[in-house]
């Protein structure tokens, strides 16, 4: 179990294929860092995927998001309050995250659908463990079927 939520954790921060532009992203709030990546589940190996309830496919992506605190003597990572949404020109999709912890690391995964070749909206909000405010981060993706 360790071994696959380390290999399942360095998948996410790891860029890619050529042309898929999944590398790990990052963006500041503060004094916190909301690290995020979005990955095609054909790229996770199936023993991974069942471990985290991942249905594989080539028209299903997860969202991967953690968010670090900056402090005088280094970063480290809070767990977070979130909610999000996902949304293309015809379908739309409440995000459900799911918490993994693997020693200081804290993330949170969401499984959703996409069309080839459509963008894809994302709003998020968030409130880390010790913030004293909800932020709100918004992009968009695209992805491609394999």
């Amino acid at each position: 179990m360790r071994l696959s939520v380390l290999m399942l954790t360095t998948l996410f921060w790891l860029a890619l294929l050529p042309g898929q532009t999944l590398a790990q992203q990052m963006e500041k709030f503060g004094r916190f860092e909301l690290y995020y990546s979005v990955v095609n589940t054909t790229f996770l190996d199936p023993k991974i995927a069942s471990t985290y309830g991942i249905a594989r496919g080539e028209k299903r992506a997860i969202i991967n998001l953690a968010v670090r605190e900056n402090l005088a003597d280094g970063s480290t990572s809070r767990a977070m309050k979130l909610q999000g949404r996902t949304w293309d020109l015809i379908q739309s999709q409440t995000l459900e995250f799911t918490e993994v912890r693997e020693g200081d690391a804290i993330y949170y995964i969401a499984k959703f659908q996409f069309i080839n070749e459509e963008w894809r909206f994302f709003e998020i909000d968030f409130r880390p463990t010790g913030g004293d405010q909800t932020y709100t981060f918004k992009f968009k993706h695209q992805l491609y079927i394999n």
